[in-house]
């Protein structure tokens, strides 16, 4: 069997057509959306993420713009931390944080019998409630439920809720609850996502701004 020697950028722009030549009808989707489900989708060799996929109106150009005018990216994972591109947020003047493995937010999951990741999204509200923030939550459906009731006492307005905790347990119900909302939000319906997903999101908005070498 002959293997091709390939560089990791042919490699992507290989797998990127053997994605879009067997995604069939895309018509749903706007241009931008496709680059994210195409993302996902290079990120996990899941074309469920075609159907999976939900955008409230213009999620993904907002997205887009929040990026543009130097968003901080919060996450519930330090892998999805790991997974964002560093030198597309250093361009853009964006940031991205996680608070999961703080001394603080430990100490307070503790006091409070909250779980860590609940506890970060009330630290992100005391430290960018009122800034643009986005959210890319790819595992904890406390954290995605903790935005939502930090949303609806006032303490964040964030510029968009990528939402693709996986799971079983309140995973499904978190995700309905913010796309009953109004904030702008990217989710994965049903038990899927996960870290790799979360970032996979944020890259796909990223390298739209971004020219990678």
């Amino acid at each position: 069997m002959d293997i091709e020697t390939l560089s990791p950028s042919d490699i992507e722009r290989r797998s990127m057509e053997i994605i879009e030549s067997e995604m069939g009808d895309t018509s749903r989707l706007s241009e931008t959306e496709k680059l994210v489900v195409k993302r996902v989708i290079h990120a996990t060799a899941d074309f469920d993420y075609l159907d999976n996929m939900r955008f409230s109106e213009n999620a993904a150009d907002i997205g887009l713009e929040a990026l543009k005018n130097g968003a901080v990216i919060v996450t519930d994972t330090n892998m999805a931390l790991s997974g964002i591109s560093k030198p597309a947020l250093k361009t853009l003047g964006c940031e991205a944080v996680c608070f999961m493995a703080d001394e603080d937010v430990a100490a307070q999951a503790k006091a409070s019998c909250m779980t860590r990741a609940a506890v970060s999204m009330d630290k992100a509200a005391r430290l960018f409630g009122g800034k643009n923030v986005i959210f890319a939550v790819g595992n904890a459906p406390t954290a995605l439920i903790r935005i939502h009731e930090l949303i609806g006492e006032g303490k964040l307005s964030p510029s968009l809720i990528i939402g693709v905790p996986v799971g079983f347990v309140n995973v499904v119900q978190s995700k309905e609850l913010i796309m009953s909302g109004s904030t702008p939000y990217i989710v994965a319906a049903g038990r899927k996502g996960g870290s790799t997903v979360a970032a996979a999101v944020c890259n796909a908005l990223l390298y739209q701004l971004y020219e990678r070498k």
